[in-house]
This record gives C-alpha cells, sequence and structure tokens, in this order.
C-alpha cells in the first residue's frame, strides 16, 4: 500500500465530510446522527427486517443498534413484532411517523445536494458523478446486477419524468404514437389534481441518484385502488425493481384499507404482466382494441386483499 495514495484518501474524505455536513450535531438539520438516518434510510428499503440483517449491511456494533432502535421505539418511528418463523428474531419495520422522518430526511439530503452542485456546470456535475460511481464500484465487491436502489415519493419535477420517459420508452420498445403519451399526461395530471394523502402514492425509484422506475397507486372507489403507469427503465431492469413497487402498491393497499386492487394493461406487456401474475392478480377480463397506432389487447388483472 502506497502512504501517499492512503494519505491522499484520507485528505479527500476529510474534505467531503466537511462538504456533506457529516460533522454537524444533527445531521441534515434533524435531531437524527448520521448513524440514525442511515439506520433510518436501510429500514425505509424493506417491508420489514431483522436487526440481524440491518446490523450486517451497516457494519453497526450489535450493542450500538439495540440502543438505537429502543430510542427509535420510545420515538414511535419502528415497530418491533416477533418473527412467525423463527422465534430468535424481531421483525423491523418503520412506523407511518418513521416513514414520514425518512421522507424529511431524504427531501433534505435531496436539496442540500442539489444546493452543492447547482454552483457547478453540468459538464462538471457529470464529471462529480462519474467519479463517485468508479470509486463505489472500484472500492465495492458488489456485483452490478445488485446495485443498490431506493424508493421514495414524488417530488415536484417528477410528473414530467414520468411522462416523457413513458412516452420515449414506449415508442423505441412497441412503436407507440403520441397518443399513449396524451393518455400518461392525463394520468398524471389526474393524479396530481386529486391527490389523496392518505390513500393515493406514487413511488420513484432510484440508483445512484437517477430516477429508473415509477408506479402509481390511485383510489378508484372507498374499497377498490388502482395500480398505474408501472414502469422500469432499460438499464435497471433485472434489480427487482418492478417487483418492489408493486409490493409496495399491495401493502400500501392492505394498510389503507382497500379489498382489492385493479389494474389495466396490454397483453404485449409480457415483463409486467409476469410481475403482476407472480403477486398474485388474475386476469378477469381481455377486449381487442386500437389505440397508439396499434392493434392491441387490453387486460384487466385484479387482486383480491
Amino acid at each position: 500500500m502506497n502512504a501517499r495514495h492512503a494519505a491522499a484518501v484520507r485528505r479527500f474524505n476529510r474534505f467531503y465530510t466537511k462538504q456533506i455536513g457529516v460533522l454537524a450535531e444533527g445531521y441534515l438539520d434533524s435531531s437524527f446522527s448520521l448513524t440514525e438516518a442511515r439506520v433510518i434510510y436501510e429500514l425505509a428499503q424493506h417491508n420489514t427486517t431483522t436487526a440481524t440483517a440491518l446490523g450486517d449491511e451497516l457494519g453497526i456494533d450489535a450493542g450500538y443498534l439495540s440502543r438505537i432502535m429502543r430510542t427509535f421505539k420510545k420515538q414511535g418511528l419502528v415497530d418491533a413484532q416477533p418473527s412467525p418463523t423463527d422465534g430468535r428474531q424481531t421483525l423491523l419495520r418503520l412506523t407511518a411517523q418513521g416513514q414520514a422522518a425518512f421522507a424529511a430526511l431524504n427531501a433534505r439530503s435531496q436539496r442540500d445536494f442539489e444546493q452543492l452542485l447547482e454552483r457547478l456546470s453540468l459538464h462538471d456535475q457529470r464529471r462529480v458523478v462519474e467519479a463517485m460511481e468508479t470509486i463505489e464500484q472500484l472500492l465495492s465487491n458488489q456485483p452490478a446486477s445488485h446495485a443498490p436502489y431506493m424508493l421514495r415519493p414524488h417530488q415536484p419535477g417528477d410528473m414530467g419524468w414520468i411522462v416523457h420517459r413513458h412516452a420515449v420508452l414506449y415508442n423505441q420498445e412497441y412503436g407507440w404514437d403520441e397518443q399513449f403519451e396524451g393518455l400518461v399526461a392525463g394520468v398524471v395530471a389526474a393524479f396530481v389534481q386529486n391527490y389523496d394523502p392518505k390513500r393515493e402514492r406514487c413511488w420513484l425509484a432510484e440508483v445512484n441518484g437517477s430516477i429508473v422506475g415509477s408506479v402509481f397507486l390511485v383510489k378508484k372507489s372507498d374499497t377498490v385502488a388502482k395500480l398505474r403507469l408501472l414502469l422500469v427503465e432499460p438499464q435497471a431492469r433485472g434489480l427487482g425493481i418492478g417487483k418492489r413497487l408493486v409490493h409496495e402498491c399491495v401493502r400500501f393497499a392492505r394498510q389503507t384499507g382497500y379489498t382489492s386492487i385493479t389494474l389495466w394493461t396490454n397483453s404485449n406487456l409480457t415483463a409486467a404482466r409476469t410481475i403482476y401474475e407472480a403477486a398474485g392478480f388474475q386476469l378477469v377480463q381481455s377486449e381487442p382494441h386500437y389505440s397508439f397506432g396499434h392493434d392491441l389487447v387490453g387486460e384487466t388483472w385484479e387482486l383480491a386483499l
């Protein structure tokens, strides 16, 4: 090991921790330490997890993690239930209050890094991101096929991305015309104008800070929810993102009190249909139609909750 190289890495580490405010008493202007914020982030990436898995993922001492979890439970951020399959394990998940804390931290982090980068030109921003990706790839033993991703709620600007990427991808992959873009724009506009945060959600998936997927769960009636606009970018397929997005829709629908979920798709969207079928949805109706410049077969799928 070259001592000069090690010194350079240490120098960069000191510089970067100062840039992102790691040494501040409250991380991201919150009441949480950096470690506590990382624990909340990791919990938000799972429906449920165990302390053992959480400690392994974060590399945190079991006793230290246990103290953090006790604090979180007292604050109402985490719910702990015995595992039905392993009496030695406890299943951990964020409560609604914990999810709100994560959303606030995530939004602040996004804001701070946007402010950090906006003083640079777009060319220099790309250089910074590429350098960071290189560091991550070289220092990580994780295969590219298991690249980490995160889910987050929608933010200003996301709806335009969703319309744009649907229009571009479906034209490239299926030859669908601008009528499909109009359909997606209408769905997105209705969601924004009628958004009920207690009963509806939009999730975005990110890899290395870039959006790579999205899905909506919207209210169709008091008892029926509708899954809409599932999308995963080509470079992120194979990571399980589509399956996870659908799982979040099902989980939220159950928590909210819906008794079923319905969705409409087309028979040629085989990857999406495979995900729906694996999640327990059943095909209940098929009907030929001409849309988006093509003869298609529309399908209605339903899942009883």
